[in-house]
């Protein structure tokens, strides 16, 4: 699929998904904003035949105006023009408040004219099983009798009562959620395919060198008179061999890393001199470092340091790590290599002079198949597997690796082997 067809699929997805959104959070709030206004009203209501029983008990004239006052989303006011009975107030309140179907908690408050304040009443649960002590009520400025009711749970009541709207919306959070992972997937499917790729191209440039060199060496040695040519013929023989090597070298990378996709790696583990190995590795990366012309320092810790560790897949480590210090210099390599012993394991370095690594791709370096870009410029062989190797190696071994690293001034890879 091509990269305009998904980036459009992306960005109309994401569109409709935004429209669905806003038109959902619209009619959910106009549903909660209804559910509101009708709590408002079936309590100003219910309140309003409290007072008027309250009236008609205390034999006293209703006011010309309506008596229920709403002071806050929650909180609503009585004028009762007379003192009244807690006891018998809450039993009217809940009373009216059941008949009308308003199964939410709640708590009153009497004002007390003789003491001007709010004598509270009690906390009356209708929807939970435990009562919760809250703070006084507010203070009405007026000076006539009146109660006060206060709904503490009020929004979770009115959400309560949305239950269709509650039900999409759900079901529109795991329809965003599923978009959210289709898309992942579809972005890492694309990554994927552009890493197979690069892959595939990278494996065919690097063999197809290599092979051309044998092809034509293999029919210079078809030449008869090459037999009287021994120089030549030792010339190209050895030729033929290093590029075999080469070409095993390269099969056998990508026959390791198909091994470790399989988490089969199967460590050997023997205890063995750290610069042994490290001496070994120099030795197997010699030739490509005597072509460049290239030095390595070796700094060891006069301590022994022995570890028991898989000694090939440590002794390629290290020589992936020397591989890429030659590789990625300009000029000619100068390589340090230093090892410390620790409380619980050796320390090993390995710096060069190369081109270095920018900052943003420290991480990814570690990546299978990321080759740091150098544009157009293919000059540096490989497949991009050497660091993902070394890490998952390393990590295999119960250690870990940073690296360090400025553009034009060298890398320090720093890897940590436990005892």
């Amino acid at each position: 699929m091509k990269n305009s067809t998904i980036r459009l699929i992306v960005i109309l997805a994401t569109l409709s998904i935004t429209g669905i959104t806003i038109t959902q959070l619209y009619w959910v709030r106009r549903a909660f904003d209804l559910k509101e206004a009708e709590f408002e009203r079936t309590v100003t209501a219910a309140l309003y035949n409290v007072a008027q029983q309250i009236y008609d008990i205390n034999d006293t004239p209703p006011p010309s105006n309506n008596p229920v006052k709403q002071l806050s989303t929650n909180y609503f006011v009585v004028m009762v023009n007379n003192q009244l009975n807690a006891r018998l107030l809450e039993f009217l309140l809940q009373t009216e408040f059941e008949r009308r179907n308003i199964v939410v908690d709640f708590e009153y408050g009497i004002y007390d004219c003789t003491h001007e304040k709010i004598v509270y009443g009690n906390y009356v649960p209708l929807k939970s099983k435990q009562k919760n002590i809250s703070n006084r009520l507010p203070q009405w400025s007026t000076q006539g009798y009146y109660f006060g009711v206060q709904f503490p749970n009020r929004e979770a009541h009115i959400i309560n009562q949305m239950g269709i709207w509650s039900f999409s919306s759900i079901v529109l959070l795991l329809v965003i959620v599923f978009f959210a992972y289709t898309l992942f997937v579809i972005l890492k499917q694309k990554r994927l395919s552009e890493i197979q790729k690069d892959f595939i191209n990278n494996m065919t440039h690097e063999f197809k060198t290599p092979i051309s060199t044998i092809a034509v060496s293999a029919e210079v040695l078809k030449d008869p008179n090459i037999v009287n040519q021994p120089e030549r013929l030792m010339n190209y023989t050895t030729i033929i061999e290093k590029e075999n090597f080469r070409l095993k070298q390269q099969v056998e990378r990508v026959l390791q890393m198909a091994r470790l996709d399989k988490e089969d790696m199967g460590l050997k583990k023997e205890s063995v001199e750290i610069s042994h190995l490290i001496q070994e590795a120099i030795r197997n990366t010699s030739v490509a470092l005597h072509e460049k012309r290239g030095k390595v320092r070796e700094e060891f810790n006069h301590a022994s340091i022995g570890i028991e560790v898989d000694k090939l897949h440590i002794t390629n480590v290290l020589a992936n790590l020397l591989d890429n210090a030659i590789k990625y210099c300009k000029g000619e390599p100068e390589i340090t290599i230093k090892t410390s012993s620790h409380s619980k394991g050796v320390i090993v370095e390995v710096q060069d002079n190369g081109i270095g690594i920018s900052a943003e791709n420290y991480k990814r370096v570690f990546q299978k198949f990321y080759r740091v870009p150098t544009g157009n410029v293919h000059d540096v062989k490989g497949f991009g597997l050497g660091l993902s190797y070394v890490k998952t190696i390393i990590e295999a071994h119960g250690g870990t690796i940073t690296l360090k690293s400025e553009v034009g001034k060298g890398s320090l890879f720093r890897f940590f082997l436990p005892v």
